[in-house]
């Protein structure tokens, strides 16, 4: 899909589809040279599908697939970061290393309130059907 060029002004489904074409070139750059992009997107293919079928109310259902999403949407954020700060120079500096580490530990804390939805409530059912 060819991208429409930044200074034309697209409108209306043009513009839609300009964007469309961003965004699917943007998933096909993570998934081919971000490993833990890849690794994410295995977990919500294995966790997203698990929440469908566990008997819990549907906006627990939706906080579970909300907070995997949150994951891969903070992934894509670092993978930015990292990206733009590599562009303007691959000299380490302190602030470069601050930024990267930034965006990194904000993948950390989306991890941390996935796992803390999912273990709050899956966990519950998961252990009240291991232990039939």
């Amino acid at each position: 899909m060819d991208a429409i060029p930044p200074d034309a002004k697209a409108t209306g489904w043009r513009r839609l589809s300009g964007a469309a074409g961003y965004t699917a070139a943007g998933v096909r750059h993570a998934f081919r040279h971000e490993a833990a992009f890849r690794q994410e997107l295995f977990a919500c293919g294995v966790l997203i599908p698990l929440a469908t079928l566990l008997p819990v109310p549907r906006l627990e259902r939706l906080v579970l697939v909300l907070s995997m999403l949150l994951v891969v949407l903070a992934e894509l954020f670092n993978s930015a970061i990292e990206a733009a700060i590599d562009r303007i120079s691959l000299d380490r500096h302190p602030l470069s290393g601050q930024a990267k580490d930034l965006g990194s530990a904000a993948v950390a804390v989306a991890l941390l309130m996935s796992a803390l939805c999912w273990l709050v409530i899956a966990g519950p059912v998961l252990l009240q059907w291991w232990s039939r």
